[in-house]
């Protein structure tokens, strides 16, 4: 079976997206409609939007039924709406992300499938030679990711260049097996996604893609950069011995999370405890 074969599960977090949302779904679903030959599905996972976002994905499911909806009322961050999302992976071959905003193009992430032959997990950089940026990101926004990237290097050793970009396509057994070590609702969650892979022995392949930066970003950079930066540290922490030690502080924790207006990370056990358990469960 062919990467364009497989059953493909496509994933939109979406916050507040009624003005701009309606376009990207009606381009992924027409392109994917007209040029996979495999079963195509796109969710909307909805996190806590206060507008028409739900009304509008209904209006362009009318047209496409391969377009649906999951709706949370509470706001669970664009990590708490993939890591609900993810929960799906058993209806599909592979399950893969893009950004409400189009930034990420149905070509672009066509392009990613295409190569799941290749690796378990399919990322799109801005940041390696060949990439098209149409449109690139103000200089703050460069200047915070590049930084961001600077600790993420330091703190992971990942070597890989862009771990933001919201364009990944991953393998339904990767998905599951990296599930439940998912605990970061913010926007960080790209980093517990990724490092959970790595760890597990998945293969991570990133390659240029084709991006643009769109209007009405709904990241602020100030209280987002602090989140991100407080969740790769929770992160690394994690897979401390430290971690033990450290449970005291979690009321602490939840309290700076809410000033800033965030999602709380998700709870449970240290996931080195978890990792046993699942290394366990696999024998």
């Amino acid at each position: 079976m062919t990467p364009s074969e497989h059953r493909l599960l496509l994933l939109i977090p979406a916050y507040n997206e009624e003005d701009r949302i309606e376009p990207v779904l009606l381009d992924f679903a027409h392109y994917f409609q007209k040029n996979y030959s495999g079963k195509f599905q796109l969710v909307v996972v909805l996190n806590g939007c206060r507008d028409n976002t739900l009304a509008v994905v209904q209006r362009v499911a009318a047209k496409y039924p391969t377009v649906s909806a999951m709706e949370f009322p509470e706001p669970i961050g664009k990590g708490g709406a993939l890591i609900e999302g993810l929960k799906l992976a058993p209806m599909a071959d592979l399950i893969g992300y893009v950004d409400a905003d189009g930034a990420t193009g149905p070509k672009a992430f066509h392009d990613l499938v295409k190569l799941t032959d290749k690796a378990d997990c399919i990322i799109g950089s801005r940041w390696l030679p060949g990439a098209i940026l149409h449109q690139s990101q103000s200089g703050k926004r460069q200047f915070a990711s590049r930084g961001f990237h600077i600790i993420v290097e330091f703190l992971f050793h990942m070597r890989i260049r862009d771990t933001q970009c919201g364009a990944k396509v991953m393998h339904r057994d990767a998905v599951e097996k990296i599930h439940s070590f998912l605990r970061i609702a913010d926007m960080a969650f790209d980093i517990n996604l990724l490092y959970s892979l790595k760890r597990a022995g998945f293969s991570v392949l990133e390659v240029p893609t084709e991006w643009t930066d769109k209007i009405g970003s709904k990241v602020a950079l100030g209280k987002t950069s602090l989140t991100m930066l407080l969740s790769v540290i929770r992160l690394r922490l994690f897979y401390s011995p430290f971690w033990e030690w450290l449970r005291w502080l979690k009321p602490l924790e939840a309290w700076i999370y809410k000033k800033l207006s965030q999602p709380v990370p998700l709870s449970g056990h240290s996931l080195k405890e978890k990792e046993s358990k699942t290394e366990k469960e696999s024998k």
